[in-house]
């Protein structure tokens, strides 16, 4: 059926500034745009939007779209603002949890709290006699019970693995602190979770993802739930015809070969498969993303690498194998350029693109490399308003001209995504739109962290459309307001380009539409 949709304000991203009257839509594609007096008698139905501001439908770049599901459906430690507060969200959230059952908590982040406190295990000891398991928000540490450590088999004696480090007091004893590795201790004590347990997950997130406007992401879910077969068949089960969300599923390195030798299947266009991921360092919250010289506030730490460098080549060369791109968390400057060392060594298959995720740190020699190669960088905007200021104080201002420098990457021309990261941040795509553009939280009252690094308004849109559509393939079918490509929209009621910058993360979203369909209204909004 031919529908018209009109009565709004359209922002097709075609260039800065450009809007139409309608667009025509049929069997989920955009057909005609322009004026509605040239289009309305082609149309079998009218949709009257009253007002509202049209976009692109908004991608997340980078998320972790089940865990962002766990976030949601367990305790959220992450708007604990003090570490009394946080210590009290704990005594009140499973007073009859039964001893053999895991108390989980996301999200936790001490550089929110005054004191900077990271509780001990003897600490929690006091909250549950039940195994306890906190993660961080940047996922990359957890803190734990005693109980955890003692199921764990971790004691004084218990050495740090190559990938991690247990974090120990004085006297040699674990403070319950693991960072990395180390976390896969306790992790694998953790029951398989089932696939309804991960349908409901899935499902949570993505209602929740309509309601802030998202129309598709692309996300790290596969390799993490036991069997790739669990997250796979949610994804097929959940995904179609009631939710229609378009997901590129990154496949984790531990279950890349079997997917491929088993020949896995998808369910295209709402599940699409990408590249193969694996991560080289952590992150700077723990000080495990890996410097190529030490973190100012720790002179005898480089950060932690998650795989050696004869691990790193074989992941390289496994995707290659399969004539397939990599997928590479990497955050401080030495794990871009190790990754750059094996990817000069080993290149892309001809037609595709290696994607890099994050890319917090660099250094200008990296960039010059990166320059040559067939890649596409996923940013995270909102990374900059939760690491600053402490940030600073870990790298030091030397080291800060290429760190976080969304600008300068768009400059050089590079395939630029924005995303989330989600659950480590808020996936909601208008807080990371204000974070590109102040580089600061809503309502401070300074110029932001770095801001050389702003970006304009259109610059900061298209992270979330044309962007991160071209890094998976779709610049010519998804991420604008033109004839041939996806009918799929973000809807606000206020207009991203003409509000205070401190309002936009406040914009309401009135619908999501997603080939051409509402999946989501605002019960608030205009009929």
């Amino acid at each position: 059926m031919k529908t018209i949709w009109h009565n709004a304000l359209f922002y097709t991203m075609q260039t800065e500034g450009q809007t139409i009257e309608a667009l025509l839509t049929e069997n989920g594609k955009i057909t005609a745009i322009g004026y509605y007096d040239e289009l309305e008698d082609q149309a079998e139905k009218s949709v009257d939007l009253q007002g509202a501001v049209v976009y692109p439908g908004f991608i997340d770049n980078h998320m972790h779209i089940i865990g962002q599901g766990e976030k949601l459906l367990r305790l959220d430690l992450s708007r604990a603002d003090s570490s009394d507060e946080m210590m009290d969200m704990l005594l009140r959230a499973y007073p009859d949890l039964p001893e053999d059952e895991w108390f989980i908590g996301e999200g936790w982040d001490e550089n929110n709290f005054t004191d900077k406190k990271i509780f001990t295990r003897h600490e929690l000891d006091r909250v549950t006699s039940s195994p306890m398991l906190l993660k961080r928000t940047c996922w990359h540490a957890a803190v734990v019970n005693t109980k955890a450590l003692e199921l764990a088999g971790i004691t004084k004696d218990t050495p740090d693995p190559v990938d991690g480090v247990i974090v120990r007091d004085d006297n040699g004893e674990p403070t319950g602190l693991l960072k990395e590795g180390a976390m896969q201790y306790v992790l694998q004590l953790l029951p398989e979770p089932s696939e309804t347990y991960v349908t409901k997950a899935l499902q949570t997130s993505v209602d929740h993802l309509f309601s802030v406007g998202l129309t598709g992401v692309v996300t790290d879910d596969l390799g993490y739930y036991g069997d790739y077969k669990t997250p796979l068949n949610a994804f097929k089960n959940v995904l179609g015809e009631e939710r229609k969300f378009r997901t590129y599923l990154l496949r984790h390195f531990s279950v890349f070969p079997q997917m491929m030798d088993n020949q896995a299947t998808y369910k295209e266009p709402w599940v699409e498969p990408g590249e193969m991921k694996f991560f080289i360092d952590g992150a700077f919250g723990g000080s495990t993303a890996l410097l190529s010289t030490p973190y100012t506030d720790e002179p005898d730490n480089v950060g932690t690498a998650v795989l050696t460098d004869e691990e790193l080549e074989e992941c390289v060369k496994l995707a290659r194998k399969y004539d397939e791109a990599v997928a590479i968390h990497m955050i401080g400057d030495l794990a871009v350029e190790k990754a750059l060392d094996v990817i000069e060594k080993y290149p892309a298959p001809i037609g595709k693109r290696d994607r890099f995720i994050h890319v917090l740190m660099l250094r200008e020699n990296l960039v010059e490399r990166m320059a040559k190669l067939p890649i596409v960088l996923d940013i995270q905007p909102a990374f900059v308003p939760s690491d600053f200021p402490w940030v600073q104080n870990r790298l030091g201002t030397d080291r800060l001209e290429w760190s976080y420098a969304w600008k300068r990457l768009l400059d050089k021309g590079f395939i630029c995504g924005g995303g989330s990261d989600a659950p480590i941040e808020d996936p909601n795509p208008l807080l990371s739109i204000h974070a590109a553009i102040a580089r600061r939280k809503p309502f401070e009252q300074h110029e932001g962290y770095l801001p050389n690094q702003k970006i304009s308004r259109y610059e900061a849109i298209q992270l979330f459309t044309s962007g991160a559509a071209a890094t998976i393939g779709k610049a010519n079918s998804r991420g604008l307001l033109a004839v041939g490509f996806d009918a799929d929209f973000t809807i606000l009621e206020e207009d991203i380009f003409s509000v205070e910058t401190d309002h936009i993360p406040e914009i309401s979203v009135r619908m999501t539409v997603v080939a051409g369909e509402v999946m989501y209204k605002n019960k608030k909004s205009k009929p």
